[in-house]
């Protein structure tokens, strides 16, 4: 495992505990009690945990940092009258933009563009963003980048916007849970099956994706106090961009999205631009079961959970009894539906659009990272405004590992999948 893959790892599991921890506390708020003896432990152990792997973390961090300094090329130190020193990093991304722009000669730069050259990529195509900054620019918060921190993540390595193939066992219907293995009991003398183990090859290939900005010049130059809102900026841009592609990506020039995969499992809803619980639990039925379940829902369904009942006319997900006028307003809706935590997620369609409610395990998802991010700058289109334009773009990929839905070994023309839609 490389490090990268390490630190990929270590912040997957780091999340993963984190929103455990999370249902666990807003479980107990939300039925107004403490924590039971057994969820005390348990949110003890996970606490000790996650406090392991932010310490892991940190030090697999220094570790890809200082991997990096002794890959690239050395230095050339300048001798003067004065005492021999070394070219100082960039003290934020705010400072590096503002070289981009105004000191496009600055030595710190040269690393940038020597990286980015042994890249195949060319100074024209822009700055590698320094290394120093990635992990605050990647910084993965469950909350607000979904896709990144749950899926499986493939490092770029070398080169890395190459097109990587890797073998999968073919599961669909056509095949069987075993990828088209036989296995049978043989009595004495008997014959051993015949078996075909059915063999398909994933492709990724990571793809260009490019944003721009305009800010002045002014803010540019003032890169100390205007450092912070840069970084927040291009993060969320990264972010907003690949989650809205893993989402709903066509496959065609830009990653399959999930609800484009054909692993997927279409669940028709009871009613026209509604949400019944038949719905819900018809959903979970389809769901494969035993890895990280999520459902992923628009804000524009949660009237919908909250007015949802059973087939007697009781309320089945917002607490108290909402029979009794005013008795469950005062409780704050779950974070879970069926036990199963449940994201918010401001990029699914509206209310009666395929996917305005999903069940998905993101484990089954693979991300191939390719080179980048880079930044460029142009002073001309708003050369007389004084304004400049930042352009980031960086390679990525996504597609589902499976490619159809998985048979029930118990009763075959019966599926599941961890991409579950209502449609």
């Amino acid at each position: 495992m490389t490090l990268r893959e390490r630190l990929n790892d270590i912040v997957r599991r780091k999340g993963e505990g984190l929103a455990v921890m999370a249902t666990m506390l807003d479980s107990a708020d939300g039925d107004k009690r403490d924590l039971t003896e057994a969820e005390e432990a348990d949110f003890a152990y996970l606490d000790k945990e996650v406090e392991r792997l932010k310490k892991e973390e940190a030090r697999t961090h220094k570790m890809i940092s200082d991997e990096t300094v002794l890959a690239e090329p050395q230095r050339t130190i300048r001798m003067s009258t004065a005492a021999t020193t070394t070219t100082p990093e960039f003290r934020n991304i705010g400072e590096f933009l503002y070289s981009v722009r105004f000191q496009p000669q600055d030595e710190r730069l040269q690393s940038t563009e020597t990286r980015q050259q042994s890249m195949g990529v060319g100074v024209e195509g822009g700055f590698a963003i320094p290394t120093q900054f990635l992990p605050t620019l990647r910084m993965l918060d469950p909350q607000a980048a979904i896709f990144r921190p749950r899926c499986t993540v493939i490092p770029a390595g070398d080169p890395p916007d190459s097109e990587i193939s890797m073998p999968a066992l073919d599961q669909g219907a056509a095949s069987n849970v075993y990828g088209g293995m036989t296995v049978g009991w043989i009595s004495e003398a008997g014959s051993k099956p015949e078996t075909d183990l059915e063999l398909r090859e994933i492709k990724l290939t990571p793809h260009e994706v490019a944003g721009y900005t305009i800010l002045t010049d002014k803010l540019l130059r003032n890169w100390g106090a205007a450092a912070a809102t840069i970084e927040t900026m291009l993060r969320l841009c990264l972010t907003g961009t690949e989650d809205m592609a893993f989402l709903s990506g066509s496959g065609v020039g830009q990653p399959l999205g999930v609800t484009n995969a054909p692993a997927r499992i279409d669940i028709a809803r009871a009613g026209a631009n509604a949400i019944a619980f038949a719905d819900v639990y018809g959903m979970l039925a389809r769901a494969k079961q035993g890895g990280s379940l999520v459902w992923l829902g628009s804000p524009t369904i949660l009237p919908q959970l909250i007015t949802m009942t059973d087939a007697g006319t009781n309320s089945v997900w917002l607490p108290g009894n909402m029979n009794t006028i005013g008795a469950g307003a005062a409780n704050a809706p779950p974070n879970t539906l069926m036990g199963i935590p449940l994201m918010w997620n401001e990029r699914s369609p509206a209310l009666g659009t395929a996917g305005d409610l999903m069940l998905v395990d993101l484990s089954y998802y693979l991300i191939k990272d390719g080179s980048g991010p880079f930044v460029s700058t142009s002073e001309h289109v708003h050369f007389i405004t004084n304004r400049t334009v930042i352009k980031i773009h960086w390679n990525v990929d996504g597609m589902p590992w499976l490619n159809a839905p998985i048979p029930l070994e118990g009763s075959p023309a019966n599926t599941i999948s961890p991409f579950v839609v209502l449609n």
